[in-house]
């Protein structure tokens, strides 16, 4: 797929957040907050050419592996799938449906583009180490990517596998994270103060870069380090806003886990016409 241009992925984005809103609150629950943050990422990993993803074939033998470890923001993930192909956009309102291939986080049982079944915190950058462990000892060309949130830098089996890659050299593992700065308890600095994080990774061997995860321009540049070869894995630190786009839920605690009303549905796609 030809990488898109900047106005282009802007205007794609803004169609990903509208079907946010509307499968929540057809849903009638979901996670929105994390999943408008997280927005702008996926669609510069999908639509910016970083990952090597056939849409016609998602398990390709030649295809990047991408682990969404926060797998509350699979709306977010979802509608990025539907606007590449995968799937017809139509499904993307059968979301949390019982048997339906969207459930509320990416169930590798339900739907085979899944990589692996993701939504326990802590445990998606074990699995992607793992599968670039394994990519490593094949000789394999292709790469493994994983979005995790910062909240979910809180949980000690995350911090096992940063030094895991670090200590085997995995240059082919690499890790994003969408540092909205707030989780489910509240802000992430009075629930476990993470800083310093880049130094952190640092210590543990790995490349660290740092952008403004809504600024496309800067976001692909620092993407595009995934592409590069050497023996350090690398992490890309995101500065993102909880509920971006829309300007009742940007910074709110109320919209990380909720109901969408009537009323505030409106509200929401009312901002995002035109962004």
């Amino acid at each position: 797929m030809v990488p898109l241009t900047l106005p282009e992925l802007e205007k794609t984005a803004l169609k990903i957040r509208r079907h946010v809103i509307e499968m929540i609150h057809a849903a009638g629950s979901g996670h929105p907050g994390g999943s408008l943050s997280a927005t702008d990422i996926l669609v510069s990993l999908y639509f910016g050419n970083i990952l090597k993803f056939d849409h016609r074939n998602p398990k390709a033998e030649k295809r990047d592996r991408f682990i969404l470890s926060y797998g509350h923001v699979a709306p977010a993930y979802y509608a990025v799938l539907a606007e590449m192909g995968v799937f017809n956009e139509d499904l993307l309102l059968n979301l949390r449906s019982l048997d339906s291939s969207l459930q509320g986080h990416p169930s590798k049982v339900h739907a085979d583009f899944v990589e692996t079944s993701t939504g326990s915190l802590g445990q998606g950058l074990s699995v992607g180490a793992g599968m670039a462990l394994a990519l490593k000892s094949k000789k394999a060309k292709e790469k493994v990517v994983v979005l995790s949130s910062d909240g979910e830098q809180n949980e000690g089996s995350h911090w096992e596998a940063v030094m895991f890659a670090g200590h085997h050299s995995l240059g082919n593992l690499n890790l994003i994270i969408d540092q909205n700065c707030m989780q489910v308890g509240g802000m992430t600095t009075e629930v476990l103060n993470l800083e310093p994080l880049a130094e952190k990774y640092h210590a543990s061997g790995w490349d660290v870069y740092q952008t403004d995860g809504h600024d496309f321009r800067r976001l692909l540049t620092s993407l595009s380090n995934f592409n590069n070869k050497g023996n350090k894995p690398r992490v890309v630190i995101a500065r993102t806003i909880r509920g971006k786009g829309v300007s009742f839920m940007e910074g709110n605690e109320k919209y990380h886990a909720c109901t969408l009303s009537e009323e505030e549905c409106k509200r929401a796609l009312n901002e995002l016409v035109k962004g």
